[in-house]
């Protein structure tokens, strides 16, 4: 994991900052991940043994109305345009409307500038719903974002 989190391509988009340490990731994991009401790693086989390895994550933010979560998902470097997180967010979809009470909605806000997210939110079923013009502060500018949406009993694409 360290190898992705502290990539700064990685974490472009991302609102955390790289990981400088291995300590300062543990205690993310330790104070954010195990917490967490959603957080799933995504995981792939490894080289030449069964152990999985950790390319990325897919997490569901609890929002303040508890019909509606927000969609996050990072993918290490090695694995962008691969499918795999177009994947991960559709086993994601598939799985949270039935693990987190009352979730009627989930949102995707992704930057205007990083269209890769934007590919994989659009192939994983989320209708694109329109652009919040700088609708949040990331990394020292205000960013526009583009809304997408996921509503229980939309159809996940085969």
């Amino acid at each position: 994991m360290m190898t992705w989190a502290s990539d700064p391509e990685v974490a472009a988009f991302c609102r955390w900052e790289p990981y400088a340490s291995t300590g300062s990731l543990l205690a993310y994991l330790r104070d954010t991940v195990l917490p967490h009401p959603w957080f799933r790693a995504i995981c792939l086989s490894g080289d030449g043994d069964d152990r999985p390895v950790a390319v990325g994550a897919v997490s569901l933010e609890p929002t303040a109305d508890r019909c509606r979560g927000e969609l996050g998902y990072v993918v290490a470097r090695a694995h962008w345009g691969t499918g795999v997180a177009t994947a991960a967010v559709k086993r994601a979809l598939a799985a949270v409307f039935g693990e987190v009470e009352g979730l009627a909605r989930v949102e995707a806000l992704v930057d205007v500038d990083n269209s890769a997210s934007q590919r994989v939110a659009e192939k994983a079923g989320l209708r694109r719903e329109g652009v919040l013009r700088r609708h949040y502060w990331h990394k020292g500018r205000a960013r526009d974002l583009v809304m997408y949406s996921f509503v229980s009993g939309d159809p996940l694409p085969q």
